[in-house]
């Protein structure tokens, strides 16, 4: 073999290093994050310390200590400060659009479990049953949630292309018609014929609820509706309040977001749109983007804070998998008790079905 080729290898055999060392380092930090309590409480940093004593040697300068003393006590600080604070002062100190917040698993999802057993989830508490609740009508996905999600919530499903956040938000409405309520689906991304098309694949019959004035479905140009967002938002509740809807669906929110260049501007909207649905009394699903660096988070960053329920749908390519799969999360639902597992799910003709049972892959 040359010497040049020698060399190559050499360097290619250290990068190797470098990077295993590196996904060491990112996998203990992602790892210790799922052990962070939902309502997001600082609890440290796991990993960093280890894999810098790893560096020198087992052995840390004062300096370094100095400064992990003064970052733990900063990082401490912002926790108190963003979570003490009132609901519309920590949307203001929300993360910036690029990362939003960090949750949940690393990226090679090695923490998934697909031998899971089929029982009930372990509820550790019975749920307050003064609360009105209803379904989301995901089979699987209601068996995660003891007695139903709260009535008036106002949620996210959060996933990357292809996960199925519109197929949830299809069949979300479908278990509200099914039961004789109203409904409401705000489109920017489809046309009103694509949407109960997509709905007629799966064997929803929203042309007929369309016929029969319980279903509404609006499709919009994002670039207009962010132009008039501030009257659409003041005269949604009235609007929702008229046409008797209790469940409604935006998708997305994400175009919605995109449509402010400026970041201040983009919050204090996405703000007042989404008081607006709170106020209006309905129960609601959002679609978002997932952030491209980031499975966990939505793409700015600011869905999160705004709502009640977080679900994550995400692919997932564990090791000792050649195919990629699908696995759902849910990371909060405020006043309702839910698995904190990470569940696999299919996309199938009829919709989404979530298994509880890995290994029925």
């Amino acid at each position: 073999m040359a010497d040049g080729d020698t060399g190559d290898a050499d360097t290619t055999a250290e990068t190797g290093d470098r990077e295993e060392t590196t996904g060491e380092h990112d996998r203990g930090d992602e790892s210790h994050d799922t052990e962070i309590d939902l309502e997001f409480v600082d609890e440290g940093h796991g990993g960093g310390p280890e894999t810098s004593d790893r560096g020198h040697g087992g052995k840390r300068s004062e300096d370094d200590k100095r400064r992990e003393t003064d970052s733990d006590e900063s990082d401490s600080n912002d926790s108190d400060t963003l979570f003490d604070e009132d609901f519309g002062s920590a949307l203001e100190n929300a993360p910036a659009a690029t990362g939003g917040g960090q949750s949940g698993s690393p990226a090679g999802f090695s923490d998934i479990d697909f031998e899971l057993g089929g029982d009930d989830p372990d509820f550790e508490e019975d749920p307050d049953t003064d609360l009105p609740r209803i379904d989301l009508g995901v089979d699987g996905l209601d068996r995660m949630i003891q007695g139903g999600v709260p009535e008036r919530s106002l949620m996210v499903a959060i996933g990357s292309a292809g996960t199925g956040k519109t197929t949830f938000g299809l069949q979300f409405l479908e278990c509200g018609l099914q039961q004789g309520e109203q409904a409401v689906f705000i489109a920017l991304e489809e046309s009103r014929e694509r949407v109960i098309n997509s709905a007629t694949e799966k064997g929803f019959a929203f042309d007929e609820h369309v016929a029969d004035g319980r279903l509404a479905i609006v499709d919009l140009n994002p670039v207009e509706l962010a132009h008039s967002l501030g009257s659409i938002g003041s005269e949604l509740p009235t609007l929702i309040e008229e046409f008797g809807a209790s469940r409604l669906v935006l998708d997305s929110v994400s175009l919605l977001e995109m449509m402010y260049d400026d970041q201040a501007k983009r919050r204090n909207e996405i703000f007042s749109f989404a008081k607006s649905l709170k106020d209006a009394g309905v129960t609601s699903l959002l679609t978002s983007e997932a952030a491209d660096d980031n499975p966990y988070a939505s793409r700015h960053g600011i869905v999160e804070y705004l709502t009640d329920g977080v679900f994550v749908l995400q692919y997932v390519r564990p090791n000792d998998f050649r195919e990629t799969r699908l696995a759902i999360e849910i990371q909060k639902i405020r006043d309702a008790n839910h698995s904190r597992e990470k569940k696999p799910y299919e996309i199938t003709g009829e919709g989404i079905s979530v298994y509880q049972q890995g290994n029925l892959f």
